[in-house]
């Protein structure tokens, strides 16, 4: 969810003012959007966000007008239609369910708290059932399929030390902290389905997670004129970025006022005292832009040797060779030396420092998602293969 959104959802909620908030819940096939995009109507007609491209956006707005003024959630599917792809549908074949409800304080009571624990960086994870239907054994003829206890709507706010609110009972909320918790651990939003008791092997409740957990870092070592346009390409990717360099005169944050932090330190020791803190994980990407064997060298066998996302560094390929052979000297193994991106970036023709940060950011997307970096136009099948 886009800082835009939240921020909005939070004034509209101090105002006490009552919107609807739609959220993309599963998806199925290319749709545009991943689960936890939202796209809220606020109490003015005013649309902030997306669940969809552009795609079913005109009829998510009516149905939340519809929502605002009954109060009633609504989980919607829509999908391309049959008879007309330029219907209300999703004209690129794929399938999403949106999650319709009305926010305001009554409802959400605890919305202000989640906003500051994403502003924070806290890891938070809201849970909300999203569709219920009448327990097993209590459906008749005349049983409509709907929620008789309630739960729809419910939600528990899960955090790594304690949880707010309740999905009905202690051994449901006990099911959803555990997987919540998990899904926060791995920055994933996703639905769970599961029983009125909790267990996994009913089908009654859906949930949402819609986990926000503490941003991805990107660390940058080397404060290089290409290093100020990898910043700013990382924070827009929503990675918080540190710079560091052994050399206080380049290290300022004057220079790079788009990153979250810069540190002077030599790079080796920052990136080991930061992995035995247990700040860097397997989401962590690191540039390398030193191209100075000095500090590159050590760096890179203490990266190669940690469970990062992605390593890259810059340089020629006469230095990547000589690269390799000083780390094949220190020890590391073919396997480690396969993980190194260098010369860093996918090949755009990139000659700027911008056009440049351009190619890394492509390269880290790539790794992220396996893609192949090649031109859309050349291949064939579906666009999104998943990860």
């Amino acid at each position: 969810m886009s800082g835009v959104v939240m921020e909005e959802m939070e004034r509209w909620w101090r105002a006490g003012a009552p919107f609807a908030c739609a959220t993309v819940v599963e998806t199925w096939h290319s749709s545009p959007q991943p689960p936890g995009a939202r796209m809220l109507v606020g109490p003015d007609g005013t649309v902030v966000g997306s669940v969809s491209g552009g795609c079913v956006e005109g009829a998510v707005y009516d149905l939340g007008q519809e929502v605002i003024a009954s109060g009633t959630p609504v989980l919607q599917r829509y999908g391309v239609s049959d008879e007309d792809a330029f219907a209300v549908g999703l004209t690129c074949g794929g399938v999403l369910d949106v999650y319709l409800e009305r926010i305001d304080p009554a409802a959400f009571p605890g919305l202000d708290a989640v906003a500051a624990s994403v502003r924070d960086g806290e890891p938070v994870a809201v849970v909300t059932c999203v569709a219920a239907a009448a327990p097993a054994g209590t459906r008749g003829e005349a049983d409509t399929g709907q929620d008789p206890a309630g739960r729809l709507g419910r939600r528990l706010v899960v955090r790594a030390d304690r949880t707010e609110g309740s999905l009905g009972t202690d051994l449901l909320d006990r099911a959803a902290v555990e997987a919540a918790r998990g899904m926060l651990a791995e920055g994933r939003s996703g639905t769970l389905r599961c029983g009125y008791d909790g267990r996994t092997r009913g089908d009654d409740l859906t949930l949402f997670v819609s986990a926000h957990a503490a941003p991805p870092r990107m660390i940058v070592f080397g404060a290089i004129d290409f290093a100020a346009a990898a910043v700013r390409m990382g924070r827009f990717l929503g990675y918080r970025v540190t710079v560091c360099d052994a050399r206080p005169v380049f290290a300022t944050a004057r220079r790079f006022p788009d990153a979250a932090e810069v540190v002077t330190d030599w790079p080796h020791r920052y990136l080991r005292a930061e992995a035995e803190a247990g700040r860097v994980d397997e989401r962590t990407v690191v540039c390398v832009l030193t191209h100075d064997p000095k500090f590159d060298v050590p760096l890179l066998e203490v990266a190669l040797r940690l469970p990062l996302a992605y390593v890259g560094a810059m340089g020629s390929r006469r230095t990547h060779e000589d690269r390799l052979a000083r780390l094949r000297e220190a020890g590391l193994g073919e396997p480690e030396l396969s993980r190194l991106s260098s010369p860093i970036g996918l090949d755009l023709g990139a000659r700027t420092p911008e056009e440049t940060a351009v190619s890394i950011a492509a390269e880290i997307v790539a790794t992220r998602w396996g893609g192949s970096g090649e031109r859309l136009t050349s291949r064939t099948g579906r666009i999104h293969d998943g990860p």
